[in-house]
């Protein structure tokens, strides 16, 4: 069985005395996510929805997440769920945590606007950001009265169907995030749903990304801000992402080919999402190892990876959530598709001074 990633969870407090559950793991450069919809600081390990995220930005950041107000080991009970509220819950993380100098942000779904907001609010703090999946305008902002009626009737369903033991209307729901998952894939986030937020919560969160509007705030992020975007993206339109990249002044755009909102491990889209965060965060391999590692399978990949930061093969394993056996397998396969005996000699093969 292989072995879960190791997370260390502590406690915030927020401007207004909320109490915000928020874990680190992984070393490295520090990467620090943006609270979004559904997550959950100890499930979210076991997701086939969220642990392949966690594990792979694990295994190359000193990455810092943490649970929205009002959902996973975050207080359940938050009276304040505005925007505002949003952005002083990411200060005060990013302070408990106690970084060093600007840091990296990464904003998925309603979390870039909370991301960008805080770059807006504070330039010299954040050094680049990644969003995925993001938005400037909510749906009650962007004035689309048809997209209004959906989500007010998305709301409705909620409130109503969110705590039943039939999964219909969460399935509803669930299948706008997900719809190209598999039957476990959409009972995991069927469960997850109920997990994470009270029924009630959940419906005011889901109105209150309605009034999200960061238009007027784009054009003071003048950090590198790389966004990533499915095309056949149902929550969020892929006119949104392009629309967000384009008012961003330092901005490149990322189409994947999914129609997922949250990308999932098995289809393709998800190494090209992970390639193309690398390259924009300065971790792809120097040229002239490129014909080396193209043979490399991802898994192969992302252990040649952790064997250049100097990880443990039980460190490695923590990360990606192997066994020591399989990390083993797997270095043992590169070290010969590279023509390498050691560690040593991967190492600087993947720093561009290998002469096979």
């Amino acid at each position: 069985m292989s072995e879960k990633l190791k997370q260390r969870i502590r406690f915030a407090r927020s401007r207004d005395g909320t109490s915000l559950a928020w874990a680190s793991a992984g070393q490295g450069q520090p990467l620090v996510k943006a609270s979004n919809w559904l997550t959950h600081l100890e499930y979210d390990l076991e997701s086939p929805a969220w642990s392949h995220w966690v594990n792979f930005f694990a295994a190359h950041f000193q990455f810092v997440r943490y649970d929205e107000r009002g959902c996973g080991l975050t207080q359940r009970d938050a009276e304040d769920l505005s925007f505002e509220r949003w952005i002083e819950d990411l200060e005060a993380v990013i302070e408990s945590a106690g970084l060093e100098g600007p840091v990296a942000l990464l904003g998925v779904s309603q979390g870039a606007a909370t991301a960008l907001a805080y770059a807006a609010r504070h330039p010299e703090r954040v050094s680049r950001i990644i969003v995925y999946g993001g938005y400037a305008q909510g749906w009650r902002a962007r004035g689309d009265e048809q997209g209004a009626k959906l989500y007010r009737s998305i709301v409705d369903v909620i409130a109503l169907g969110w705590d039943l033991e039939n999964p219909v209307f969460r399935e509803l729901f669930t299948k706008r995030f997900i719809p190209a998952g598999t039957p476990e894939q959409i009972a995991w986030f069927n469960d997850l749903c109920r997990k994470t937020v009270e029924a009630e919560t959940a419906a005011r969160l889901l109105s209150a990304r309605a009034d999200v509007d960061i238009g007027q705030l784009l054009s003071q992020v003048e950090v590198p801000v790389q966004v990533l975007h499915t095309a056949g993206d149902e929550v969020v339109p892929l006119a949104q992402g392009r629309g967000l990249a384009a008012a961003l002044p330092n901005a490149e755009f990322v189409s994947l080919d999914s129609r997922n909102h949250i990308l999932l491990k098995p289809e393709p889209a998800w190494s090209h999402f992970k390639e193309a965060v690398l390259d924009f965060m300065g971790q792809k391999p120097p040229p002239r190892a490129g014909a080396a590692l193209a043979g490399l399978s991802p898994r192969e990949s992302e252990i040649l990876a952790l064997i250049c930061e100097a990880r443990s093969n039980p460190e490695i394993a923590a990360a990606l959530g192997l066994s020591e056996r399989t990390v083993r397998n797997h270095a043992s396969n590169l070290f010969r598709k590279l023509g390498v005996k050691s560690r040593a000699e991967a190492i600087l093969l993947c720093h561009g001074g290998g002469g096979r």
